[in-house]
């Protein structure tokens, strides 16, 4: 028996450069030049993403994933956790007019 997750999450999720900028960056004492050197990036990209001013792009998800060892998904996933999120913000009115249909 599957158990439905229908509650919306009531918080933003955790931007990926959040995750980066509070954990990752200080667990391995990087600096933003030194993650940008180790996966082969401009500076600005990097700062852009741990400010969330930037979405992290699958490209990046798989340079982060081999670097610090865990796999490109995890890295995506808390992306599209975010960007679902504030989808549902911006269109949350809209979508519950929608009447959900019904099987045949």
């Amino acid at each position: 028996m599957a158990i439905a997750n229908t509650k919306a999450m009531l918080r933003q999720p955790t931007h990926p450069g959040e995750m980066l900028r509070e954990d990752f960056l200080p667990d391995y004492d990087l600096s933003v030049a030194k993650l940008a050197e180790l996966l082969g990036v401009s500076r600005q990209s990097v700062n852009e993403l741990l400010r969330e001013r930037r979405s992290l792009s699958p490209e990046m998800a798989l340079r982060l994933g081999r670097l610090f060892g865990n796999s490109p998904e995890f890295w995506l996933n808390a992306q599209r956790a975010v960007d679902l999120w504030n989808a549902a913000q911006a269109v949350k009115d809209d979508v519950a007019k929608i009447k959900p249909l019904d099987a045949a």
